[in-house]
């Protein structure tokens, strides 16, 4: 569908973490009267719909993924159908109902249970600011195999992480964010990967007292993410009394509970 500038305009003014649903609508107003074009009567439209029915809107979570399946070259790994995956184990969890049950008053966006997977550490999709947060990530390590000290690893390094030494690169974990652009670099597999996955960031959220998300400090598989967000969502329903977010649960009682949780589930390894 086309959109004429002043609706363009007009719908980068939206707050980004509904943008994208109510963009959705305007074309479905602007269809609904026919035409191929939205305008900002259409977007007007829209957002007064928003305002005043809001809880009408309000689907109890949200699962936003960064730009990598389209095929940016910066992805870490590769999951092309784990925003579907959350999606629907997120609809089982059935978290209007249960925001509508604990919520005093009409359900707003911001009581949205909200995950965010970025697939490298730019992050475009802002994993620190939601419940659960996902960031790509690879571990890279030195293997055996013969280094000609090219140096491509430590041009491709954008921390700094990696310097050449007598016998070969040496990686500043410190320093590094597993990017994985030193293993794509090497032309000799000196540089290859330990592990891939995504690091897990809790309880990023936005509003009057804004939190970055806590994280985890490792390198989940992805095999494991699912569990580990079913988990994470069943700790939010039993510790959310008035629609708090996650971030003031854990500000509340900390993670510690939440830790041992995943050890018991062999989570955490």
């Amino acid at each position: 569908m086309e959109w004429t500038r002043e609706a363009t305009n007009a719908i980068k003014k939206v707050p980004f973490f509904v943008r994208k649903r109510v963009k959705a609508r305007v074309e479905e107003e602007a269809a609904r009267f026919g035409t191929r074009i939205a305008t900002i009567e259409h977007v007007r439209s829209c957002q007064r719909r928003f305002l005043n029915k809001m809880e009408n809107e309000v689907k109890g979570f949200q699962v936003e993924a960064c730009f990598g399946p389209t095929g940016c070259p910066n992805r870490a790994v590769i999951s092309d159908g784990l925003a579907d995956e959350l999606e629907r184990l997120l609809a089982q969890k059935e978290l209007k109902a249960f925001l509508k049950r604990v919520v005093d008053g009409p359900l707003k966006m911001h009581h949205e249970f909200r995950v965010s997977i970025s697939d490298c550490p730019n992050a475009c999709s802002r994993p620190q600011i939601v419940d659960i947060g996902l960031i790509g990530a690879v571990k890279p390590r030195v293997t055996d195999l013969q280094c000609t000290d090219c140096g491509r690893c430590v041009e491709a390094c954008k921390e700094s992480a990696i310097m050449l030494g007598e016998h070969g690169p040496v990686i500043v974990f410190e320093k590094c964010l597993f990017c994985g652009s030193c293993i794509k670099a090497c032309p000799t597999g000196t540089i290859s990967e330990e592990k891939s996955g995504y690091r897990i960031l809790l309880g990023g959220k936005l509003g009057r007292h804004p939190r970055l998300g806590q994280e985890m400090g490792r390198i989940f598989s992805i095999p494991t993410i699912s569990a580990v967000v079913d988990l994470v969502v069943d700790f939010y329903k039993r510790n959310c009394i008035r629609g708090e977010r996650l971030g003031t649960i854990l500000e509340g009682q900390g993670i510690k509970g939440l830790i041992k949780e995943m050890k018991n589930r062999n989570l955490l390894t």
